[in-house]
């Protein structure tokens, strides 16, 4: 299939940074044929994700370790956590805004982060069926349990522990 018009004038204008700072704020995922220098550039990128968070994978790892464009990238779309760097992904504000906007992000969270009540309570409010990716003490926190059993109901009770399967306030939200 041939490349449109947007696309063909973006692979030509690849070294311009004006046309992406501009461009992007209306069709955000043509900075994928921005040159790598622009790619860095905080403020093209910046406008890039708030009109679309997911283009931060577009984004040069400097920028990927940057928590201000992390940040503005998953409160708009809670996947993309996953482009962020590993140091950001072990960041509790990141993930914090992540999981509000995606439980799913859980899945990439550091492991000390999986271990963080906050943090995995909001992903399984978010997304009951995370639970699994939590860590195993977490995964027999009362607490936790009912936050994502309230939710999921039968989805996740093969996620909890065995003392909590058969908890009777377990048992009594399954109702």
């Amino acid at each position: 299939m041939a490349d449109s018009k947007e696309v063909i004038e973006a692979k030509e204008k690849t070294n311009d940074r004006e046309f992406f700072l501009n461009v992007v704020k209306t069709n955000p995922t043509l900075i994928e044929w921005a040159n790598d220098t622009i790619r860095d550039d905080k403020d093209v990128m910046l406008n890039a994700i708030k009109a679309d968070g997911g283009v931060l994978e577009f984004a040069s790892d400097r920028l990927k370790d940057d928590k201000e464009v992390v940040l503005e990238s998953v409160k708009r779309v809670g996947w993309t956590c996953c482009y962020a760097s590993e140091t950001l992904r072990a960041d509790k504000d990141i993930l914090m805004a992540a999981c509000t906007m995606d439980g799913q992000a859980l899945y990439y969270a550091s492991k000390e982060l999986r271990d963080d009540k906050d943090v995995v309570i909001t992903a399984v409010t978010n997304k009951p069926i995370i639970l699994k990716y939590a860590s195993h003490r977490l995964r027999g926190d009362i607490d936790v349990a009912i936050a994502a059993v309230t939710k999921g109901k039968g989805k996740v009770i093969e996620y909890l522990l065995p003392e909590l399967q058969n908890d009777e306030r377990i048992l009594k939200l399954m109702e």
